[in-house]
């Protein structure tokens, strides 16, 4: 809105730049309705002790009435704030399910001739998001995905995820390799961490990092900053997408002068990739066990042919039950898969992020 200076002829004010109809405010309505209900029960039941006779009274059938007239304005009371609270919380998740939305939106089932899915588990109780972070995009150069993981969890790490993740969405268009891209993480998350402490960055803040490229062709290339490998499925063989050791996740040491991008191998038809972050192999059981990825992925995967949301499904629902659906870390989980079929022209929708269990 473009406020109009006084003094300025009402005629010379042009239409387009009128001040709208005022709204009425319904918040200071709103508060004084949720004060003035408790005041009102308060009074009445004050009101009732000191000026009716029967309060009075000490006689069994005056207690009873008195007793329920107390216990009247108590349940009000109660239903009140119950119902206040709700109201609460009913804008807390519409203001969660906003921040989902912005920082994780949700993937389309194609990119880029592959099919796609993609679960995320908050470790925080009622949270919706955490410090995993994820993205798949169709540019000129391919599929390019990202997998991360912010050091903590929960609420705490969102912010670090969100400067990831911000970066890598504009960077993906730009670089011509994964290695510019990754450069570029390393200066938005050295930019975040410096605004977070006016010392400098604080050397205990990292982010693990995979950056992959599915090409046309099918190749995949890759540059691995301290985060698991990729599982490649095909039937119910499971294995590593690579063995290589990683670099240091980002931020614990500067990038080294070369980048060279890891050339992994062919995604083909019929084959899959599993990219998830370590809170899917590390979660364990009141036993203390590990989660059995490996084997779990062998059974999801079935006989036949599954989509990646039934088996991302399938995967969800065994670590839950292996945790007592309380994991200790932030958990996710992306899938894509080469089933042939065409991707027309780059499928539409030709970028997304993810979807929450």
């Amino acid at each position: 809105m473009i406020r109009i200076k006084a003094g300025v002829p009402r005629r010379t004010r042009p239409r387009t730049h009128s001040r709208p109809p005022a709204r009425p405010r319904r918040r200071p309505l709103s508060r004084a309705f949720a004060l003035g209900l408790p005041t009102a029960w308060g009074a009445t039941a004050l009101t009732f002790k000191l000026a009716c006779p029967l309060a009075q009274q000490y006689g069994l059938g005056a207690r009873i009435v008195t007793g329920a007239v107390f216990f009247a304005v108590g349940t009000g009371l109660v239903l009140h704030v119950r119902r206040t609270l709700l109201r609460e919380l009913r804008q807390v998740r519409r203001v969660a399910g906003a921040a989902q939305s912005a920082l994780l939106r949700p993937l389309p089932p194609r990119i880029g001739g592959l099919d796609v899915a993609a679960v995320q588990l908050s470790a925080d109780r009622g949270a919706t998001i955490g410090g995993d972070l994820y993205e798949a995009v169709g540019t000129e150069h391919g599929v390019r995905v990202v997998m991360g993981d912010a050091r903590g969890h929960g609420l705490a790490a969102v912010g670090t995820a969100a400067a990831v993740l911000g970066s890598f969405r504009e960077a993906v268009y730009d670089e011509p390799d994964l290695g510019g891209v990754l450069r570029r993480l390393e200066r938005a998350l050295a930019r975040h961490l410096r605004a977070r402490s006016s010392d400098g960055p604080d050397a205990e803040e990292f982010v693990t990092v995979l950056l992959l490229e599915i090409r046309p062709d099918g190749e995949v290339r890759a540059l691995n900053c301290g985060h698991p490998w990729p599982y490649v499925l095909r039937d119910k063989d499971i294995e590593p997408l690579a063995r290589a050791d990683p670099l240091p996740p980002l931020g614990l040491f500067p990038l080294p002068p070369e980048l060279p991008t890891m050339d992994c191998r062919h995604l083909l038809l019929g084959e899959a990739l599993l990219l998830h972050t370590d809170g899917a192999e590390d979660a364990r059981d009141a036993r203390g066990r590990f989660f059995p990825l490996p084997e779990v992925l062998a059974e999801a995967m079935g006989e036949q042919p599954r989509s990646p949301e039934a088996v991302l499904r399938d995967i969800v629902t065994a670590l839950l039950h292996h945790t007592d659906g309380a994991p200790a870390d932030d958990v996710a989980l992306l899938m894509l898969s080469n089933d042939g079929a065409p991707s027309g022209a780059r499928d539409a929708g030709i970028s997304g992020s993810a979807a929450r269990a």
